[in-house]
C-alpha cells in the first residue's frame, strides 16, 4: 500500500489532492451532519462554487444525500469512510507521526487525526469520535469507565454512540466538580456519556478545587461519595484530558501563593490535579476528592485525549508520567512534540 502511495505521489499528484479534499469532505459531513453546504464552506475553506462541484460528485457517487435539512452521509458513504481512514493516514503521514510518538514516549498506541483542534472546532470532534473508537475496543464484559472533564471530553461525550456487543458500562466522574460551564464539568459528561452509550452512571458531588485536610476529611466520609470514589478505585478504564497549566489554574480560582507555586515552578500541564513541568515533575498538587496519580497505574486502560498546537508542550511534560498509555491527538499538536 505504502509503495502504490508514493507511485501516485509521482504520477498522479493532483489525484491524491482530490482524494484528500474529498475525504475531507466526507469525514465533516459525518461529523457535522445534517449540514448545510454554505456551512460545510466556510468550516473547510472552500468556495461555495468549488464545493457545488465537489457535492454533486459525492452524490452521484451515492455516497451523501440532499435534504432540506442538509447533508447527510449515505450507508455506502460511511462504509467508504471507513475502509478510506488507514490509508488515509498514510498519504498524509498520519501513520508516521503515530509511530514515532509511540516509540518516543514508549506508549501503547498513538491515534493521530488531521488538522488543528486550536483552528478548528470539528478536529476536537474528530479526537472525540477516535476515542470513543478507541474506547469500544477495550471494553470487556463489565466495565467501569472513569471520565474527567474539560472541552474535548465534552467532544468524546458528544461523540458517544451505543456498544454493539451491548457490554454492561458504568461510567463514573474521575473527579468533582470543578466549577466552571456545566457542560465541562466530569459529573456531566459523565452522565452524557452513559445515555449516548445506553449505559449507566454514578455521579461524585464534590468540588475539584484545593481543600483542607479537615474538609478532605468530612466530604470523603459522605456515604454517597465514599461509595462513589470505592467504585472509582476499582475503574477498567480511565479517560482524561491534560490541561495547560496556568490556565488550568485560573478555571480553579486557584489561592495566590499556589498560583505563584505553579507559576515559579515553571509548570506547563495538569492532570487529575496535578501540575508538571517540562521535565515531567510534580511542582503542585490540588488536595482533591477522585483519581490520584498513583491510583493511574492499577487502571488496565489510560486514555488521554488532547489537541491543538497550543497543548504540545503540556502533552509533553504529561506523557514523561503515562507509560504504556493511549494518547489520541491531532496533527498540530503531533508535529510539534516530535519537533524536538
Amino acid at each position: 500500500m505504502k509503495s502504490l502511495i508514493e507511485v501516485q505521489k509521482k504520477l498522479l499528484p493532483d489525484l491524491l489532492q482530490v482524494m484528500q479534499k474529498r475525504y475531507q469532505i466526507l469525514q465533516y459531513v459525518r461529523l457535522m451532519q445534517p449540514i448545510g453546504r454554505r456551512s460545510l464552506s466556510t468550516s473547510l475553506g472552500i468556495s461555495e462554487r468549488i464545493l457545488r462541484n465537489e457535492v454533486q460528485f459525492l452524490k452521484d457517487q451515492n455516497l451523501i444525500e440532499i435534504h432540506t435539512s442538509g447533508m447527510t452521509l449515505t450507508d455506502e458513504g460511511t462504509s467508504l469512510l471507513i475502509h478510506l481512514e488507514e490509508m488515509m493516514k498514510d498519504v498524509l503521514g498520519l501513520s508516521s507521526l503515530e509511530n514515532t510518538l509511540k516509540e518516543k514516549f514508549n506508549l501503547n498506541r498513538v491515534i493521530v487525526v488531521s488538522g488543528d483542534s486550536d483552528q478548528s472546532p470539528w478536529v476536537k470532534k474528530e479526537m472525540g469520535r477516535a476515542c470513543v473508537t478507541c474506547i469500544k475496543e477495550r471494553l470487556k464484559g463489565k466495565n467501569i469507565v472513569a471520565v474527567t472533564g474539560g472541552t474535548t471530553l465534552a467532544a468524546v461525550a458528544e461523540m458517544m454512540t451505543p456498544d454493539s456487543k451491548n457490554r454492561e458500562t458504568l461510567f463514573v466522574p474521575a473527579r468533582g466538580g470543578l466549577g466552571e460551564t456545566v457542560e465541562n464539568q466530569a459529573n456531566t459528561i459523565c452522565a452524557k456519556m452513559a445515555e449516548r452509550a445506553s449505559g449507566d452512571y454514578r455521579l461524585l458531588y464534590a468540588p475539584d478545587q484545593q481543600l483542607s485536610k479537615d474538609a478532605y476529611q468530612a466530604i470523603i466520609e459522605e456515604p454517597s461519595i465514599k461509595e462513589t470514589l470505592t467504585i472509582l478505585k476499582s475503574a477498567s478504564m480511565v479517560v482524561h484530558g491534560i490541561g495547560d497549566a496556568k490556565t488550568m489554574a485560573e478555571r480553579r480560582k486557584t489561592p495566590e501563593e499556589h498560583f505563584r507555586k505553579i507559576i515559579e515552578g515553571n509548570a506547563v500541564a495538569e492532570a487529575f490535579g496535578y501540575y508538571f513541568d517540562q521535565q515531567g515533575e510534580v511542582v503542585h498538587k490540588v488536595q482533591t476528592v477522585g483519581i490520584q496519580l498513583d491510583d493511574i497505574e492499577e487502571i488496565p486502560n489510560v486514555i488521554a485525549v488532547a489537541g491543538g498546537a497550543s497543548k504540545a508542550k503540556a502533552i509533553k511534560a504529561y506523557m514523561k508520567q503515562a507509560l504504556d498509555s493511549v494518547l489520541i491527538t491531532d496533527e498540530a499538536a503531533a508535529t510539534e512534540l516530535i519537533r524536538d
